[in-house]
Order: structure tokens, then sequence, then C-alpha cells
């Protein structure tokens, strides 16, 4: 399972551009989504309707109580290490609701704090 210090390899990397994805890229969306699962597994929560994109990803975090929230990163092409220090979450009625509540901004760091802030459930 990729941890935090895996992804952080990637504070200022470049990646690939072009009309298909590259593998660099992909093989960071598959570590970033491997973090987040482990994540969400600590929390007794499930990480649900993974959108992989051409150079960005969005998911939903789900409680055990069924609470959402929505995690969106920008595109990694354009936006330096805004994966990292500038990740989009907020509150969502269901896995589905792709506008949801106000946009809060976080940190990787902080993204597991905020979450629980979010879905107002402390961990176990």
């Amino acid at each position: 399972m990729a941890n935090i210090k895996d992804l952080k390899k990637y504070v200022g990397y470049e990646f690939s551009s072009g009309c298909y994805t590259g593998d660099d890229y992909k093989s960071f969306q598959t570590k970033y989504i491997n973090f987040l699962k482990t994540m969400c597994r600590n929390n007794h929560w499930q990480l649900v309707n993974v959108g992989r994109n051409h150079y960005c990803f969005s998911a939903f975090i789900k409680s055990a109580e069924n609470k959402c929230v929505y995690v969106s990163i920008s595109d990694v092409r354009y936006f330096s290490d805004e994966w990292y220090n500038h990740i989009l979450i907020r509150t969502a009625k269901n896995e589905m609701d792709y506008r949801g509540g106000f946009n809060n901004y976080t940190t990787l760091d902080g993204l597991e704090g905020k979450a629980c802030e979010l879905l107002d459930d402390l961990p176990f």
C-alpha cells in the first residue's frame, strides 16, 4: 500500500503530457488512490466512485453513517503540486453529488483531519 512518503516523492515533479495519459501519471494516480483507500480503511470509511481522469481524479469518501465528502485534485500538469497542497474537499449528499457543499481546501497532510471534520466523524 502506498503511504504519504511515496507521494511526497512527486512534489516538484513535472508530469508528462500528451493526448494519452502518461505512465508516470498512471503510477502516481494508483499510489494516490491506494493512499486514500488506506486512510479510509484506517477510519472505517469507504472510498467510492473514483473518477480516474486524464491527469486528475476525484473520489468520494463515505462514512459508516453514510455521510459523504467529495475529494478532487487539479490537473497535475498545469497546477504543480496542488495535488499535495491544495486539495478540494467538500460535503456531499451521496456519492453522486458533484455539486455538494461549500468548497474547502486542505493539504495532503491535513486531508484525513479535514475529512473527519466534514464527516463529523472521529476516528475509532
